[in-house]
């Protein structure tokens, strides 16, 4: 329900209402309303929330569900079990006495359409409808543009707290909402992963069940497992209990990328490092590879070992080195000039650091890039998704993303600096 809608999976046998309400009041304002538009009256049934989840787990899903939440203990969670039952393109709405903004942007969030404050009118109740009938009969975005080839970018932090997630988010947000192309948002850190978090959803159970049974990975379990952002951007992450190691060969991460190719337009992997030793098939078929670092000593030697292992491991993905948290007074541990010639190449592009910006954001629950319409750093993530985007008209340029300069002399102006570094292609 929370997933984008394909015509043809929509049986021609579904019903086209049900609902499951708690009162006969509610009951009495519905089936007329029903009655006008040609539906059974019948098709309003009692027993709510939990009463709509046992009955579609042994039946077929209508075209439009009602649910009232009334009764429920956990909306959310309630509403999660309502879509592990639910077909795909099912319009729900649901209604409660909960008046509660937060509540009502959580469960939009999970794919809701609407959700009507308990006791509604008839009027609110048809026009809820009817909007639901036009979400049915209008083509989504995701059926568009698709003969665009599909863009795969693994967003990878040198160090620990570079902001590759952060970085990871705009982009998906931007790929999206300034490209107009059907995203994903995969975060492969398992237990640590904040790709939900940053866009202020739950993050579901999606991942995990996929690497406890990879079996269960089609379509239909993407469809199902990644929680709707907007129009544009689904994401699949988790927060897995740090009690429970969750064990894997990687088999259901690269059945998540393939899957994802064939639902989206683009998708951006939230890569972490150490998954590049563990899992080195994962960049196989990226077509990008965004390098995020900061101007540290540490993240230097890093930089040079990754930029290493992907020229081996990934040479048709293009690497795009971003250099994060830059402050413009231009006190780094390392200066940039500096950075460039130790890594024997340029960095593409800087993201200014601002902290006002960054706690904006977070206090949002948007991405950088949405929380700061018009600030250095949203600009420059700007310029880096319309760069990605340019780059996937054509062929995909080898990794690296340019040669480095020998710079003898200029390497010998830092040779401190580069004495304690590792020789290049070192491991």
């Amino acid at each position: 329900m929370n997933a984008p809608w394909s015509p043809g999976r929509s049986g021609a046998l579904r019903e086209p209402f049900s609902a499951f309400v708690c009162d006969e009041a509610t009951a009495e304002v519905m089936r007329p309303v029903v009655a006008e538009l040609g539906w059974a009256p019948e098709g309003v049934n009692k027993g709510g929330l939990r009463n709509a989840v046992q009955s579609l787990s042994v039946s077929a899903s209508p075209n439009i569900l009602f649910v009232d939440m009334t009764e429920s203990n956990d909306p959310l969670n309630d509403i999660n079990a309502l879509a592990e039952v639910c077909e795909p393109g099912t319009v729900v709405i649901a209604a409660g006495q909960v008046n509660d903004v937060r509540l009502y942007r959580d469960l939009v969030a999970s794919g809701i359409q609407d959700y009507l404050l308990k006791p509604f009118s008839p009027d609110q109740l048809r026009e809820s409808l009817a909007t639901a009938q036009a979400v049915l009969s209008t083509p989504k975005h995701v059926e568009q543009g698709i003969d665009r080839p599909h863009l795969m970018t693994a967003v990878i932090g040198t160090r620990g707290g570079a902001g590759a997630s952060t970085v990871a988010s705009s982009l998906a947000w931007l790929l999206g909402e300034k490209n107009g192309r059907s995203t994903a948002l995969l975060d492969l850190d398992v237990h640590f992963g904040t790709g939900a978090l940053a866009l202020d959803l739950e993050p579901g159970r999606g991942l995990t069940d996929a690497i406890e049974n990879p079996s269960r990975i089609d379509g239909l379990f993407i469809e199902r497992a990644m929680v709707r952002a907007n129009e544009r951007l689904a994401v699949l992450s988790a927060e897995a209990p740090i009690s429970q190691p969750l064990m894997s060969e990687g088999t259901a991460f690269f059945q998540l990328q393939e899957e994802m190719k064939s639902a989206f337009e683009c998708t951006v992997v939230d890569l972490p490092r150490a998954m590049l030793v563990q899992h080195p098939h994962l960049v196989g078929d990226v077509n990008a590879t965004v390098l995020v670092t900061e101007l540290t000593l540490a993240a230097a030697r890093d930089t040079i070992r990754i930029l290493g292992w992907l020229k081996a491991n990934a040479p048709q993905s293009r690497v795009i080195l971003v250099g994060n948290k830059v402050p413009s007074t231009g006190a780094t541990e390392v200066s940039r000039k500096d950075f460039e010639t130790t890594v024997e190449r340029k960095i593409d592009v800087i993201l200014p650091l601002d902290p006002k910006l960054a706690a904006q954001a977070a206090k949002l629950g948007k991405p950088l890039a949405e929380a700061g319409k018009g600030a250095k750093t949203s600009q420059a993530l700007l310029q880096l998704a319309e760069r990605l985007v340019e780059d996937s008209g054509g062929e995909v340029a080898a990794a690296g993303g340019g040669k480095g300069k020998s710079g003898g002399s200029l390497m010998g102006k830092i040779g401190g600096f580069k004495a304690m570094l590792p020789a290049k292609g070192k491991k």
